[in-house]
Protein backbone atom coordinates (compact mmCIF):
# COMPACT_ATOMS: atom_id res chain seq x y z
CA UNK A 1 0.00 0.00 0.00
CA UNK A 2 1.28 3.26 -1.07
CA UNK A 3 1.76 6.18 1.46
CA UNK A 4 0.57 9.79 0.45
CA UNK A 5 0.69 12.55 2.28
CA UNK A 6 -2.79 13.73 1.36
CA UNK A 7 -1.83 17.49 3.49
CA UNK A 8 1.23 18.19 0.88
CA UNK A 9 0.80 19.95 -2.60
CA UNK A 10 1.94 16.47 -4.11
CA UNK A 11 -0.30 14.55 -2.44
CA UNK A 12 -3.56 17.05 -3.46
CA UNK A 13 -2.00 16.54 -6.98
CA UNK A 14 -2.30 13.23 -7.18
CA UNK A 15 -5.55 12.68 -5.27
CA UNK A 16 -6.76 15.59 -8.01
CA UNK A 17 -5.67 13.43 -11.03
CA UNK A 18 -7.41 10.13 -10.03
CA UNK A 19 -10.23 11.53 -9.09
CA UNK A 20 -10.61 12.92 -12.57
CA UNK A 21 -10.93 9.46 -13.84
CA UNK A 22 -12.91 8.32 -11.16
CA UNK A 23 -16.29 9.11 -8.36
CA UNK A 24 -14.91 7.11 -5.63
CA UNK A 25 -11.87 6.49 -4.17
CA UNK A 26 -12.70 1.95 -4.89
CA UNK A 27 -15.58 1.31 -7.01
CA UNK A 28 -18.95 2.92 -7.87
CA UNK A 29 -19.93 3.55 -4.79
CA UNK A 30 -19.21 5.52 -1.06
CA UNK A 31 -17.54 3.45 0.96
CA UNK A 32 -15.04 3.53 4.30
CA UNK A 33 -12.08 3.98 2.14
CA UNK A 34 -13.68 7.40 0.67
CA UNK A 35 -13.97 8.15 4.45
CA UNK A 36 -10.19 7.52 5.53
CA UNK A 37 -9.25 9.73 2.34
CA UNK A 38 -11.38 12.59 3.21
CA UNK A 39 -10.52 12.28 6.80
CA UNK A 40 -6.44 13.34 5.90
CA UNK A 41 -7.21 15.16 2.89
CA UNK A 42 -6.71 18.66 3.18
CA UNK A 43 -9.16 21.00 2.00
CA UNK A 44 -9.72 21.63 -1.63
CA UNK A 45 -9.25 24.52 -3.40
CA UNK A 46 -11.32 25.49 -6.65
CA UNK A 47 -8.36 25.03 -9.01
CA UNK A 48 -8.39 20.88 -7.93
CA UNK A 49 -11.90 20.49 -9.08
CA UNK A 50 -12.52 16.75 -9.33
CA UNK A 51 -11.12 16.45 -5.66
CA UNK A 52 -13.74 19.75 -4.95
CA UNK A 53 -16.40 17.48 -6.15
CA UNK A 54 -15.85 14.35 -4.66
CA UNK A 55 -15.22 16.07 -1.47
CA UNK A 56 -17.83 18.39 -1.22
CA UNK A 57 -19.82 14.83 -2.16
CA UNK A 58 -18.78 12.81 0.91
CA UNK A 59 -18.96 15.57 3.14
CA UNK A 60 -22.75 15.53 2.09
CA UNK A 61 -23.49 12.60 4.15
CA UNK A 62 -23.96 12.94 8.00
CA UNK A 63 -21.54 11.04 10.14
CA UNK A 64 -24.37 8.74 10.70
CA UNK A 65 -24.47 7.92 7.04
CA UNK A 66 -20.69 7.32 6.60
CA UNK A 67 -20.63 4.62 9.32
CA UNK A 68 -22.99 2.43 6.96
CA UNK A 69 -20.61 2.78 4.07
CA UNK A 70 -19.56 -0.46 2.72
CA UNK A 71 -16.07 -1.34 3.85
CA UNK A 72 -13.21 -1.15 1.24
CA UNK A 73 -9.81 -0.54 1.35
CA UNK A 74 -7.93 1.71 -1.14
CA UNK A 75 -4.25 1.03 -2.60
CA UNK A 76 -2.93 3.98 -1.04
CA UNK A 77 -2.96 5.69 2.76
CA UNK A 78 -1.42 9.17 4.40
CA UNK A 79 0.09 9.00 7.29
CA UNK A 80 -1.53 10.41 10.20
CA UNK A 81 -0.74 14.37 10.61
CA UNK A 82 1.53 15.58 13.84
CA UNK A 83 -0.76 19.05 13.82
CA UNK A 84 -3.99 20.14 12.12
CA UNK A 85 -3.19 22.03 8.64
CA UNK A 86 -4.96 24.86 7.72
CA UNK A 87 -7.84 24.70 5.18
CA UNK A 88 -7.25 27.39 2.93
CA UNK A 89 -3.18 28.78 2.48
CA UNK A 90 -4.78 32.05 0.91
CA UNK A 91 -6.27 32.56 4.16
CA UNK A 92 -2.86 31.93 6.98
CA UNK A 93 -2.73 35.71 7.46
CA UNK A 94 -6.49 35.71 9.01
CA UNK A 95 -6.08 36.08 12.63
CA UNK A 96 -9.49 36.56 14.21
CA UNK A 97 -8.15 37.76 17.90
CA UNK A 98 -5.20 40.35 16.80
CA UNK A 99 -2.28 40.20 19.04
CA UNK A 100 -1.79 39.88 22.31
CA UNK A 101 0.24 42.87 23.20
CA UNK A 102 -2.76 45.19 22.00
CA UNK A 103 -4.83 47.54 23.86
CA UNK A 104 -8.57 45.83 24.05
CA UNK A 105 -10.21 48.58 21.79
CA UNK A 106 -7.25 48.31 18.80
CA UNK A 107 -7.83 44.26 19.28
CA UNK A 108 -11.42 44.46 18.49
CA UNK A 109 -10.88 46.53 15.41
CA UNK A 110 -8.80 44.40 13.83
CA UNK A 111 -10.53 41.69 14.76
CA UNK A 112 -13.55 43.15 12.82
CA UNK A 113 -11.39 44.09 9.74
CA UNK A 114 -10.09 40.85 9.16
CA UNK A 115 -13.43 39.04 9.86
CA UNK A 116 -14.80 41.23 7.20
CA UNK A 117 -11.88 40.68 4.95
CA UNK A 118 -12.12 36.85 5.75
CA UNK A 119 -15.65 37.26 4.68
CA UNK A 120 -15.05 38.65 1.29
CA UNK A 121 -12.66 36.64 0.17
CA UNK A 122 -15.06 33.38 0.78
CA UNK A 123 -17.40 35.11 -1.35
CA UNK A 124 -16.05 35.95 -4.06
CA UNK A 125 -14.43 32.35 -4.50
CA UNK A 126 -15.71 30.75 -7.85
CA UNK A 127 -18.18 27.67 -7.47
CA UNK A 128 -17.58 24.50 -9.55
CA UNK A 129 -20.29 22.26 -10.74
CA UNK A 130 -19.17 19.13 -11.21
CA UNK A 131 -20.85 17.20 -14.03
CA UNK A 132 -20.54 13.79 -15.91
CA UNK A 133 -21.19 12.41 -18.93
CA UNK A 134 -22.43 8.75 -18.31
CA UNK A 135 -23.36 5.82 -21.33
CA UNK A 136 -25.31 3.77 -20.00
CA UNK A 137 -26.27 0.13 -21.51
CA UNK A 138 -30.08 -1.37 -20.20
CA UNK A 139 -30.56 -4.77 -21.75
CA UNK A 140 -34.13 -5.94 -21.87
CA UNK A 141 -35.42 -9.76 -20.95
CA UNK A 142 -35.60 -11.10 -24.47
CA UNK A 143 -36.47 -10.03 -28.39
CA UNK A 144 -40.25 -9.45 -27.20
CA UNK A 145 -39.19 -6.51 -25.02
CA UNK A 146 -41.11 -3.83 -26.58
CA UNK A 147 -37.93 -0.73 -26.74
CA UNK A 148 -40.00 1.57 -27.72
CA UNK A 149 -41.81 1.48 -24.13
CA UNK A 150 -38.83 0.58 -22.25
CA UNK A 151 -36.95 4.10 -23.34
CA UNK A 152 -39.96 5.82 -22.55
CA UNK A 153 -40.13 4.77 -19.37
CA UNK A 154 -36.25 4.87 -19.03
CA UNK A 155 -36.64 8.81 -19.78
CA UNK A 156 -39.29 8.87 -17.23
CA UNK A 157 -36.80 9.25 -14.25
CA UNK A 158 -36.27 12.85 -13.17
CA UNK A 159 -33.86 14.27 -10.84
CA UNK A 160 -32.38 17.39 -9.83
CA UNK A 161 -29.02 17.64 -11.60
CA UNK A 162 -30.05 14.72 -14.52
CA UNK A 163 -30.52 15.82 -18.10
CA UNK A 164 -31.09 12.68 -20.97
CA UNK A 165 -29.54 12.82 -24.37
CA UNK A 166 -29.49 10.89 -27.11
CA UNK A 167 -30.21 6.92 -27.66
CA UNK A 168 -29.97 4.55 -30.30
CA UNK A 169 -30.22 0.56 -30.41
CA UNK A 170 -27.52 -1.91 -30.36
CA UNK A 171 -28.25 -5.43 -31.16
CA UNK A 172 -26.47 -8.01 -28.63
CA UNK A 173 -27.37 -11.16 -30.40
CA UNK A 174 -30.38 -13.28 -31.75
CA UNK A 175 -33.02 -10.38 -32.59
CA UNK A 176 -32.08 -9.19 -29.21
CA UNK A 177 -31.18 -5.36 -28.84
CA UNK A 178 -30.10 -3.52 -25.99
CA UNK A 179 -30.98 0.50 -25.14
CA UNK A 180 -27.99 2.62 -25.16
CA UNK A 181 -28.48 6.07 -23.85
CA UNK A 182 -26.30 9.02 -23.01
CA UNK A 183 -27.07 11.35 -19.74
CA UNK A 184 -25.51 14.26 -17.99
CA UNK A 185 -25.29 14.33 -14.50
CA UNK A 186 -24.40 16.92 -11.59
CA UNK A 187 -22.07 14.77 -8.99
CA UNK A 188 -23.05 16.39 -6.28
CA UNK A 189 -26.86 15.68 -6.62
CA UNK A 190 -26.98 12.17 -8.84
CA UNK A 191 -25.64 9.36 -7.35
CA UNK A 192 -25.18 7.14 -10.68
CA UNK A 193 -25.97 3.62 -8.15
CA UNK A 194 -29.67 5.50 -7.57
CA UNK A 195 -29.72 6.03 -11.04
CA UNK A 196 -29.42 2.25 -12.95
CA UNK A 197 -31.17 1.02 -9.69
CA UNK A 198 -34.28 3.45 -10.10
CA UNK A 199 -34.17 1.75 -13.96
CA UNK A 200 -34.07 -1.75 -13.15
CA UNK A 201 -36.91 -1.21 -10.91
CA UNK A 202 -38.95 -1.52 -14.24
CA UNK A 203 -38.79 -4.86 -13.98
CA UNK A 204 -41.21 -5.98 -16.65
CA UNK A 205 -38.95 -4.68 -18.82
CA UNK A 206 -35.42 -4.42 -17.53
CA UNK A 207 -33.26 -7.01 -17.13
CA UNK A 208 -29.89 -5.19 -16.13
CA UNK A 209 -28.26 -1.77 -16.62
CA UNK A 210 -25.02 -1.52 -17.20
CA UNK A 211 -22.58 1.22 -17.32
CA UNK A 212 -20.39 1.57 -21.05
CA UNK A 213 -19.05 4.78 -20.63
CA UNK A 214 -18.21 7.31 -17.88
CA UNK A 215 -16.13 10.48 -18.40
CA UNK A 216 -16.06 14.09 -16.04
CA UNK A 217 -16.84 16.79 -17.84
Amino acid sequence: MAVIDFQTAPGVEFLENYLSKKSYIVGYEPSTADVDTYVAVKAPQANTPNLLRWYNHIKSFTDKERTQFPKKKSEFSSPPASAPKPADDDDDDVDLFGSDDEDDEEKERIKQERVKAYAEKKATKKVIIAKSSIVLDVKPWDDETDMKQLETQVRTIAMDGLVWGASKLVEIAFGIKKLQIMCIVEDDKVSVDALTETIQEFEDFVQSVDIAAFNKI
